[in-house]
């Protein structure tokens, strides 16, 4: 399947204002992409923007093929403004709903849209065949520029400005100015049931959703199906895609779908506002009575995000088996940290003057000026390092209430980890209260891994893994890492590459809460990268 993408400027008007943004084929969100279990697609990208601009597919695992990953100088090189890149999409055993993005600064604000994967011809879905699909979009509107709001923070070394309005399906709904009219709208027909295909566009928001006066089913996340999960309400990461259902079985009437954001740090400022689309059954007569709104947590209900998360378990039934590592050949523990560093005469707007950064294992990603694909690949010396520590390079109590300042100045470099071909993996994220602990959504590309624990605290070897569940953990490629608490993960290194690993909250990886794997070849046929295709975007 061939798809054509242009990325181009448009004007839209949102929150009574006019303003120019970077899209795809001049649609805010982009358009979906449509595909079956194990299709290969190509995907046109012709840039006719400004700027250089890269395209991932999240989640998709691209087998023995990093070339078309696209996140930025990792992979490949930006395309060009009036360059194009033919970007081939291998779908494997990815079933459900994934997403695409600009990977590039901080253009996939705008750039991005869902990547629908239905089951091959003649398989059903693990449920009953929905009447009908939607999808829905959760994301962010900034007034300003969001190149503006990237260039800036980075200048002044401080927070970025928060945004304006979140959005579903890019409409901020009726609780903005000059939005009612253009508010999103489903129509319904009693009795029938309806699969929503939701993603968290966002750029540093987590968000609780939920309809007005309905029960959600969760039947899939990320690409992989769930046990039914029933609730009044979902959390979901940047980054994260669930799939779930409902039924219109309540009387005819409208009813608001809602979206807001869950922040666990209340040191930080963000866009505390609820975004709205409305839910009409068939046959609803007008009235002057309000859609019925949603019971949503409070802004900061931490217990309500993990216990959401943390209940989520993987189908793991013959017809959609599991696969577990339980021999495990690497364990890693690795934290992440906001960090500081110094500033000159300590004029930056971090704490104390200090410029905010961000780290994994005590290590800023320092981007190089080529890919590290195609370092790797080349034999080129010198881009980056095999150091990537196993584990912190300093144990101390990482989430006290007051850590020593001292600690919180970061190494920069560009370290990978090395893994080989077949090598089974436990990683332990551990989050730290150095400067200010936070969630953490965490995004692995290539690969989708097995969440099998969680807690809050620093992680106890001996005591936590014995709670693990390797029986239905859920199949992840971005998890919530809890605020000043752990996650624990499973994978097999079986797709040789280069792939990064990053925090989904954009202002962490700009500070540089990332890393990079490189998963060398194996031995026998079909376990080496494939070469790379004629027309990769140069890096001169």
């Amino acid at each position: 399947m061939f798809f054509l993408k242009h990325v181009k400027e448009a004007t839209f008007t949102r929150l009574c204002k006019n303003k120019t943004i970077l899209t795809v084929n001049g649609e805010f969100p982009g358009p979906t992409i449509y595909a079956r279990r194990g299709d290969t697609l190509i995907v046109n990208v012709k840039n006719q923007g400004n700027l250089g601009i890269t395209i991932h597919w999240h989640g998709v695992k691209q087998p023995r093929y990093p070339w078309s990953d696209g996140p930025e100088f990792i992979t490949q090189c930006p395309i060009k403004p009036g360059a194009n890149f033919s970007q081939k999409i291998i779908l494997s055993d990815e079933e459900g709903t994934l997403w695409w993005h600009a990977h590039s600064d901080w253009s996939r604000a705008t750039v991005h849209g869902l990547i629908v994967i239905w089951p091959k011809i003649g398989r059903p879905y693990p449920f009953p065949k929905p009447y009908a699909e939607y999808p829905i979009i959760l994301a962010e509107w900034f007034r300003q520029d969001v190149e503006a709001v990237l260039l800036d923070f980075l200048r002044t070394g401080g927070d970025p400005n928060s945004s304006d309005a979140l959005t579903i399906n890019g409409q901020p709904g009726d609780l903005y100015p000059c939005s009612s009219s253009e508010t999103t709208k489903f129509i319904v027909e009693h009795g029938k049931t309806y699969m929503l295909r939701m993603v968290n566009a966002a750029m540093n928001l987590f968000m609780f959703w939920a309809i007005g006066g309905h029960e959600v089913t969760v039947v899939g996340t990320d690409g992989a199906y769930t046990k039914p999960l029933k609730s009044d309400y979902v959390v979901i990461s940047p980054g994260q895609t669930i799939d779930l259902l409902f039924k219109a079985d309540q009387p005819i009437g409208r009813y608001y779908i809602a979206a807001k954001p869950y922040n666990s740090q209340p040191a930080i400022s963000f866009d505390n506002t609820t975004t709205t689309a409305i839910i009409e059954y068939k046959g609803y007569k007008k009235s002057s009575s309000p859609p019925v709104f949603p019971h949503l947590p409070k802004v900061n209900d931490t217990s309500a995000s993990v216990n959401f998360t943390g209940s989520l378990r993987s189908l793991a039934t013959r017809a959609h088996p599991i696969d577990v590592p339980k021999k495990i050949t690497r364990n890693f523990l690795f934290t992440l940290s906001i960090n500081t560093l110094p500033c000159p005469n300590n004029a930056c707007q971090g704490p104390n003057g200090l410029r905010f950064a961000a780290s994994v294992n005590n290590i800023t990603f320092e981007t190089p000026n080529i890919s590290l694909l195609d370092a790797y690949y080349g034999r080129i010396n010198g881009v980056y390092g095999t150091n990537f520590p196993n584990f912190p390079p300093l144990f101390f109590n990482f989430t006290a209430s007051d850590i020593d300042e001292s600690l919180e100045t970061p190494l920069n470099a560009s370290e990978v980890k090395v893994l080989e071909f077949g090598d089974t993996v436990e990683l332990v994220f551990q989050g730290t209260n150095l400067v200010a602990g936070i969630d953490h959504p965490m995004h692995l590309h290539g690969h989708s891994f097995y969440v099998v624990g969680w807690g809050f605290g620093n992680f106890n070897r001996s005591k936590d893994r014995l709670s693990f569940n390797l029986v239905d953990p859920p199949l992840q490629q971005t998890i919530a890492v809890p605020k000043n608490g752990w996650t624990a993960i499973r994978f097999k290194a079986d797709n040789p590459g280069v792939w990064l690993m990053h925090c989904h909250l954009e202002r962490h990886i700009s500070w540089g809460m990332e890393m990079t794997f490189i998963t060398k070849n194996g031995r026998r046929p079909g376990e080496s990268m494939l070469p790379p295709p004629p027309d990769m975007p140069p890096c001169t």
